[in-house]
């Protein structure tokens, strides 16, 4: 009998060490990682690459197809203008297209400073919403300081972790929950590129009323990718108010409810200003959709 419990105790330690390794190394290196993916600033287009890519000139990168295309919106425009002579069809009047062209033209090759600006603008806002929280709690309002305090107060430890424990299953959500923020916002963190990258043609999409939706879906997308952000900021100031000296069992599940707001908040934008979706999940099942 006793042989039998031993055995017993060891499988238990063993599963709980697996355990304590796995959420040491998710506590080391992932909660400094999320906060630089999550609260993006003009900082992200600081790389020379992407630079080059987007082009520093207007003969260089990106621009340079850009340009390329504005002069064959030109020629299309030229062409149409004589058919609606034939056709009668509505096109708009000369004078009006090319002060699209001077405006959007300038808009176009000025897509790196424009887009600095509105980055920097959603990112002001996000930081000004911490700023509040660092204010009222003194502390810094970003996800490493409040998993640490969750931790701490929770009485989660890796020398003390029991997964078959109420903590310790509350641990094993939060770390879940952690992985899937990495992995959601990572996806996001390559789609604002992406978005930044195409600028130039959202841009030259308004020269013409048949095009200008690639414009506003482009920029409904960019928006709600840099606003979710906002979102977060919110959310993490909710759990900072949330007294971590109290440790309850309520208590307890709030801090899960808020990592599980966290997780959904990209739903939450998408349902109510629209964009594209960063849960990793939803895009599987997007992707199974193209089969």
């Amino acid at each position: 009998m006793e042989q039998s419990q031993n055995i017993t105790q060891i499988i238990i330690d063993t599963i709980n060490t697996i355990f304590e390794n796995m959420f040491s190394s998710i506590d080391n290196t992932l909660y400094s990682l999320l906060d630089e993916l999550t609260f993006i600033s003009s900082d992200i287009l600081n790389d020379r690459y992407f630079q080059d890519i987007l082009g520093t000139t207007t003969s260089s990168g990106i621009l340079l197809v850009a340009n390329a295309l504005l002069f064959a919106f030109i020629l299309y425009y030229g062409i149409k203008f004589l058919l609606s002579h034939l056709t009668y069809d509505r096109i708009d009047r000369p004078s009006s297209f090319f002060i699209k062209i001077i405006l959007f033209g300038i808009c176009m090759n000025s897509s790196f400073f424009i887009i600095q600006l509105f980055i920097d603008f959603i990112s002001n806002i996000s930081l000004f919403i911490r700023s509040i929280g660092e204010d009222l709690f003194h502390e810094t309002i970003c996800f490493s300081t409040l998993i640490s305090n969750i931790n701490t107060n929770i009485s989660i430890n890796t020398s003390s972790l029991n997964i078959f424990t109420v903590d310790g299953f509350i641990k094993g959500i939060l770390s879940v929950s952690l992985l899937n923020l990495v992995f959601s916002y990572s996806l996001r963190y390559i789609f604002i590129k992406v978005f930044v990258l195409i600028t130039p043609f959202a841009f030259l999409s308004l020269m013409l009323s048949n095009t200008s939706w690639f414009f506003k879906a482009w920029l409904k997308n960019l928006f709600s990718l840099l606003f979710l952000q906002i979102i977060v900021s919110i959310i993490l100031l909710l759990m900072f108010s949330v007294d971590f000296s109290n440790t309850d069992l309520f208590n307890k599940f709030i801090y899960v409810g808020g990592m599980y707001a966290l997780v959904r908040a990209n739903s939450l934008i998408r349902d109510f200003i629209g964009g594209v979706s960063t849960t990793i999940t939803q895009s599987v099942k997007s992707f199974k959709n193209f089969k």
